[in-house]
């Protein structure tokens, strides 16, 4: 059997023929009207008011830090388990991160182990794997701790809490549009908000903090983390068939989660599959010795596969933070690891994988 990749991109004809008669209609590639247009359709699904499309996640957190006023003198809260861009973006600020632990079920923020700081002016709350816990209970934590909330929605594109979309419930919040994603374009992302003022300074600061579009005169430092419209005809094909992407993923946990049910030394975390389409495919196995010979057993029967997330606070450049603080986030997520999940996976190959897993439970 051909190597199964753990997640691969999802590329149609349609893809292929936009980006064909784009390439010949004399578009400049930069970025223009279809990532305006790009942006547009983003807003539009998610229902908020705009979307500012740039090159990462990455930057999109930077920027909507940098638009809340976040800098040296500040701190922020992030989960000790997420991508190191999360706090990385803090750094860049010059604000302090603030690590925190998470819940067993979600993996996502544990409220009640915040602890906060007369410097703490922010939360970045990580939808991670499209789940999210209370986001009612979230905002109000913000709300009543006179926090801006930053929702990390990188990995939660369509999922949804209490039938309204992540990514709408913050002052801010960010996509990412890498290979992984539900929607990709390569690398990029978008900054969502409903305030003018914060969609104003990201859009300044992309482009060189430019006064007017298209001129040369600037009233702050800014960058050049403009998109480009070749990825965004990309983008644009993706979102118009994003509901059948959604339900694709939806369809792969389903599957899943169905032949793997009851299996001894596989456990899923809860997910309420009728509003959340999961990025990857999350198992847990009893420990981390045996999930590290199951990458290795996947690996040799051509079966891709990845661990978890390390906690942050094992990161080299993090080890000013203490270990052992973090008991969920250093436990289970080093026992964690993702199967293959690309949106084009086909239930056959699904059933191949999942035998495998059975046999290597079985076996030992």
């Amino acid at each position: 059997m051909k190597f199964i990749q753990q997640i691969e991109p999802f590329i149609t004809e349609d893809d292929i023929k936009a980006i064909n008669e784009y390439l010949r209609s004399g578009g400049w590639l930069t970025e223009f009207k279809k990532t305006a247009e790009f942006g547009q359709m983003i807003a539009d699904f998610l229902g908020v008011k705009q979307a500012v499309v740039v090159t990462s996640g990455t930057v999109a957190l930077y920027l909507s830090l940098l638009a809340l006023g976040i800098g040296p003198n500040d701190s922020v809260i992030v989960p000790n388990y997420t991508m190191i861009a999360g706090p990385n973006s803090v750094k860049w600020t010059g604000a302090d991160v603030i690590l925190s632990d998470v819940e067993k079920d979600t993996l996502c923020l544990d409220l009640s182990k915040v602890e906060l700081k007369k410097s703490t002016k922010a939360m970045m709350y990580v939808s991670i794997n499209g789940r999210s816990g209370n986001m009612d209970e979230v905002t109000k934590f913000c709300k009543d701790n006179n926090l801006f909330l930053l929702e990390d929605a990188c990995q939660a594109f369509g999922s949804k809490w209490n039938n309204k979309f992540l990514g709408t419930f913050g002052d801010v919040a960010v996509f990412s549009f890498t290979p992984h994603k539900i929607i990709t374009t390569g690398q990029g992302g978008a900054v969502v908000t409903n305030n003018h003022a914060i969609y104003q300074k990201v859009k300044k600061l992309k482009d060189f903090h430019r006064t007017a579009p298209a001129t040369d005169w600037h009233d702050g430092i800014g960058f050049n983390f403009k998109f480009t419209d070749l990825q965004a005809v990309i983008g644009i094909e993706q979102m118009k068939i994003i509901d059948f992407r959604v339900k694709k993923k939806k369809g792969i946990y389903r599957k899943y989660r169905e032949l793997l049910d009851g299996v001894t030394g596989v456990e899923m975390l809860p997910v309420d599959i009728d509003q959340t389409p999961p990025w990857f495919v999350d198992i847990i196995l009893p420990s981390q010795e045996k999930r590290d010979r199951m990458i290795a057993c996947l690996k040799e029967n051509n079966i891709g596969s990845r661990p978890f997330y390390p906690p942050i606070n094992h990161q080299p450049i993090y080890s000013d933070y203490p270990k052992g603080n973090f008991p969920i986030s250093e436990g289970i997520v080093n026992r964690g690891l993702w199967l293959p999940s690309s949106i084009g996976l086909k239930d056959e190959v699904i059933e191949y994988v999942c035998q495998k897993v059975r046999n290597f439970l079985k076996d030992r």
